[in-house]
């Protein structure tokens, strides 16, 4: 990885002991090092126990310093401050906590690890697929001496998850074993590794475009790339993609492009399927808030279930990390007057609300710099939502906007742009906003009706229950924290002509998952219009205690802003969620298309008609091959996958269809498909494309391999790859995709 000779890696092959901390009684010291193929962490056995525990470079998120999660918060002293520091792991592993025996070890440790992360980060496609393969070699080489015999060779086979006919990898060994000593070395296993790797799928591309002496001329690859890729591209442009992934430095001079250097360019980030204009952020920010797609979270601080799943400010830093713009608090009374977090009346954990304000404050414009709304559910006393607005004020400090801008009563919305790195807060609110303007002489405390949703979800699923008027019910709120609530305003909803008649720009209402769906299906066009004066946040039901998901394409249909989803339940909900919000520099927000803004528009997602949403287009995609998808079942060596590809469209009712190619026996390494849909698309601007990878089982569930979802009108036509995603929504290293993607006017 070019880091051979690192005084840093040296330190980390070397390893060390440090102090793993799990509780205030669990603290143990354990030594772990950096293995030698620079991509496993290992923790060594200690008395009474053999196996070694090993943690892959590729699993960690991010190495914070200090004492910055919750377990070195509560168990370790403050003045160990500059010894502590904390791996964080990707998806649902618990963070590692560890206290290393002086300061400058512990320095050493993070800039090691992070230098390694870093690095392995940032190699190209091509050098993380042959670091994988390579690093699977070595551990199929059990003695160590830099050869492979058939029976390793079997086995490294079966690690990279190809279940090879005993004759064909006995003949492939044969034909590398050039000096019959029947062990593989040095050249051998080089060759052996090219015939492994070739992929006729890519040749066959190549040499039909491969025009000048074997090899790739300007002219040939322009020729390519405006015929097969739809690229307008300039003849500069093409040299510059020779100079910069062209490897044979001859051919590079003769400004030529090997086969190598084609495969290279196919596989970097520019010419994967997702368009990289869309990578940073394209789009108009300085349109009224209310005209976006916001990426938000509901029962934001559960790490699990909402009946007895732990609470954490960690659950807050990986949404905010993922570029959620929208987290909700539930608050109540806590002990000694300080207020908590948790799921109410139930057995989740508790966190205090001071805290999961400091996560907010250190973790809220790390991935992105536009606004964040905090969605208050507040059931405190007035003595405690005193504090809760003393902690608010002091912790945010700047970052909270406590004032309107401008210097009178807004009539629409301000913008993201205007917003940049400011906090909301959405909740009650005593009075109207212009009361901001006057001199306000609200008393202390006063009432208002109770939040929707908190009534709501009390008596969910209650059927014989008669609705309860929320009107009626009224809880205390304390001027203090009333005083806070500018642009989110949070109202009872009773109609759209009564919201459009009698409320302001800045109130808004949240709307359970059922009624939502019910309006998106029955008043589809009055919800876009609604929408387009204010915001509208939609939540699951109470009765979803397993912290599942709805169908949050539904609520966009109707150009729903806040389409709340439990961030911390894995499943194509969240997949969606991530597609929706991946363009646009992952800031969290999307603008939404302009016949959702306009006020003229008929739009109706249900029942189409003629407009400028209707955008006919069809879409051809060729499932041609995927390569190195992961082992479902690490522990059994003889298991392989037998992967399938369903591709699927999920935009307005009418284009949503999906087909899925026949699943390849007993390979993961290279399955190859060659398979044809097509796909008609009405409304591309609300579509999203999903390819799914699956394990075909006949006994029971197909289970999950990867996936990737982006919006219609972000794919690029043409030979493309993509990088598949796990369950968690992280990139699997190595596995890809390989697609031909057309997408025609009919």
């Amino acid at each position: 990885m070019g880091l051979e000779g690192d005084a840093l890696l040296n330190f980390l092959i070397n390893g060390g002991e440090l102090t793993k901390v799990k509780s205030n009684k669990w603290k143990k010291k354990r030594a772990f090092r950096l293995e030698e193929d620079g991509r496993t962490l290992r923790q060594e056995p200690h008395k009474g126990f053999k196996r070694h525990r090993t943690f892959s470079i590729d699993d960690i998120e991010s190495i914070r310093t200090g004492r910055q999660t919750e377990g070195l918060q509560k168990c370790t002293d403050a003045t160990l401050e500059e010894h502590c520091f904390s791996i964080i792991f990707k998806g649902k592993r618990k963070n590692l906590d560890l206290v290393a025996s002086s300061k400058e070890d512990a320095k050493k440790w993070v800039a090691g690890l992070r230098k390694v992360i870093t690095n392995l980060e940032n190699l190209s496609s091509q050098q993380k697929s042959e670091h994988w393969i390579i690093s699977c070699m070595k551990k199929a080489d059990k003695n160590g001496d830099n050869k492979m015999t058939l029976k390793e060779v079997k086995s490294f086979l079966k690690q990279i998850n190809v279940d090879m006919d005993d004759a064909y990898a006995a003949d492939l060994f044969a034909k590398c074993d050039t000096s019959k000593s029947n062990t593989l070395e040095g050249e051998e296993i080089k060759q052996f590794y090219d015939m492994l790797t070739d992929r006729p799928e890519i040749n066959e591309i190549y040499e039909t475009y491969a025009q000048t002496g074997g090899l790739m001329s300007v002219g040939d690859l322009q020729h390519f790339l405006q015929k097969e890729q739809l690229e307008k591209v300039s003849n500069e442009e093409v040299k510059k993609l020779i100079d910069k992934y062209e490897p044979d430095l001859t051919a590079k001079q003769n400004e030529r492009m090997t086969k190598d250097g084609f495969l290279m360019y196919l596989n970097a980030t520019e010419a994967l399927i997702f368009n990289p204009a869309h990578i940073g952020i394209y789009q108009d920010m300085t349109q009224p808030i209310n005209h976006y797609f916001i990426s938000s979270s509901h029962n934001t601080y559960l790490m699990e279930d909402q009946l007895k799943g732990p609470s954490s400010t960690e659950a807050y830093i990986k949404a905010l990390l993922k570029s959620c713009r929208c987290v909700e608090l539930d608050c109540w009374d806590g002990p000694d007057g300080k207020p908590i977090i948790y799921h109410g009346h139930t057995l989740t954990s508790k966190v205090l609300f001071e805290d999961v304000i400091k996560a907010i404050k250190n973790y809220a414009f790390k991935t992105s710099e536009y606004p964040v709304i905090l969605s208050l559910e507040t059931h405190c006393s007035v003595p405690q939502q005193k504090v809760m607005a003393g902690h608010l004020k002091q912790i945010l400090g700047d970052a909270l906007l406590q004032r309107p801008l401008g210097t009178k009563a807004p009539t629409c919305l301000p913008s993201p742009e205007e917003l940049k790195r400011k906090i909301l807060i959405k909740g009650k609110r005593l009075n109207k906003l212009e009361a901001a303007f006057n001199n306000n002489t609200t008393e202390d405390v006063g009432t208002v009706s109770e939040e929707d949703e908190a009534a709501e979800a009390k008596t969910e699923g209650e059927q014989e229950a008669k609705p309860k008027d929320p009107k009626k019910k009224k809880i205390n709120l304390a001027k203090e924290l009333s005083d806070l609530v500018i642009y989110c305003k949070s109202v009872h909803f009773t109609s759209f002509e009564h919201s459009h008649g009698k409320q302001a720009c800045y109130e808004m209402s949240s709307f359970k998952e059922s009624k939502a769906k019910h309006l998106g299906e029955t008043s589809a066009t009055g919800f876009i219009h609604h929408n387009m004066e204010k915001l509208s946040r939609i939540y699951p039901a109470g009765s979803r205690t397993d912290s599942s998901n709805y169908n949050p394409v539904t609520m966009w249909n109707a150009g729903c802003q806040i389409v709340a989803l439990n961030f911390q339940t894995a499943g194509k909900e969240m997949d969606l969620n991530q597609g929706r919000f991946l363009p646009n520099g992952k800031t969290g927000y999307i603008l939404k298309p302009e016949f959702m803004r306009n006020p003229d528009t008929e739009f109706d997602p249900i029942n189409l008609t003629q407009g400028s949403w209707l955008k006919k287009k069809t879409l051809h995609v060729m499932v041609i091959s995927a390569q190195q998808l992961p082992k479902l079942n690490i522990d059994k060596a003889n298991s392989i996958v037998d992967p399938f590809v369903k591709v699927e469209v999920i935009g307005v009712p009418a284009d949503r269809e999906s087909a899925q190619t026949a699943y390849i026996n007993n390979n993961g390494f290279n399955p190859m498909w060659n398979k044809n849909f097509k796909f008609n698309v009405r409304v591309p601007d609300l579509a999203l494309v999903r390819f799914l990878v699956m394990d075909y089982d006949t006994a029971s569930q197909n289970d999950f391999i990867g996936q990737y979802t982006l919006p219609f009108t972000s794919m690029q036509n043409g030979y493309r790859h993509i990088p598949l995603l796990t369950k968690s929504g992280d990139v699997l290293p190595s596995a890809k995709l390989f697609v031909h993607i057309m997408v025609r006017n009919p």
